[in-house]
């Protein structure tokens, strides 16, 4: 699924420029744009099942996530916290999607984006409460570290707080998508490979690999939730740590 290229189906399109991945990318967004537009276009007291959808989603971001882990000063991102969530979830969720079954996380180039516009984020709140000098400091030396230790120290938390974290972030969710596309594609095309075996045995047992199929889909979706909430928390902790006055 992730080499279709609509360039086959649609005339005049250039080769390369619209393949299942970012289709499903700009159908994602066109998704969440429209949900968000009309749960909230006419919205009511007792609200309606997409206007509670939508609420619950962004209260659960902006409660659970951004005035827990922030708190109140971070109310200012919980639309783009909210956003994140549902976006990397939707992408996620794409997966086991019949007919789309791929996540564009797990194609490396998507997670880097985000972890990227996350590195950003979490860096330009904390030099711009306070000011670029005083944010390194405090994000390359701990609270307490003694004077003989910043020769250690000081490297390890430039690399780890400036440079390491949009690495990890990109890593973890793609590690996480692209190993349960391949486990999915393992059962599914083992258990086709099974039921067209000479043996019999092997046909009789091909229904447990495609049981396990269907398993692994329910885990796999547990895993897609989990990973989206872990980005944002995570995004979420960085920004709290470029706020706070002392590391």
């Amino acid at each position: 699924m992730d080499s279709f290229n609509f360039a086959d189906w649609i005339p005049g399109l250039p080769t390369g420029l619209l393949t299942t991945i970012t289709f499903l990318v700009f159908l994602g967004v066109g998704l969440i744009i429209l949900g968000f537009m009309l749960a909230y276009r006419n919205p009511q007291l007792v609200p309606t099942r997409g206007q509670w959808i939508a609420e619950s989603l962004y209260g659960f971001v902006r409660n659970g996530i951004v005035k827990d882990i922030i708190g109140p000063e971070g109310l200012r991102f919980a639309p783009y916290f909210a956003s994140l969530f549902a976006f990397i979830l939707l992408m996620n969720v794409f997966a086991i999607v019949p007919f789309a079954q791929i996540s564009p996380m797990s194609h490396i180039a998507f997670p880097a984006v985000l972890a990227m516009l996350s590195w950003l984020l979490y860096n330009y709140v904390g030099i711009r409460k306070h000011g670029f000098w005083k944010y390194i400091k405090n994000s390359c030396i701990p609270n307490g570290t003694p004077i003989g230790m910043y020769p250690i120290i000081v490297p390890i938390e430039f690399l780890s707080n400036l440079i390491l974290r949009p690495v990890t972030l990109a890593v973890r969710l793609f590690a996480n998508m692209f190993a349960g596309h391949m486990i999915l594609l393992v059962f599914i095309l083992g258990g086709v490979t099974l039921l067209n075996s000479e043996s019999i045995f092997l046909k009789a047992v091909s229904p447990v690999s495609f049981l396990m199929a269907i398993v692994m889909t329910f885990f796999e979706f547990f895993v897609q939730l989990l990973q989206a909430y872990v980005f944002t928390l995570l995004t979420a902790v960085y920004v709290q740590g470029s706020l706070a006055d002392e590391h």
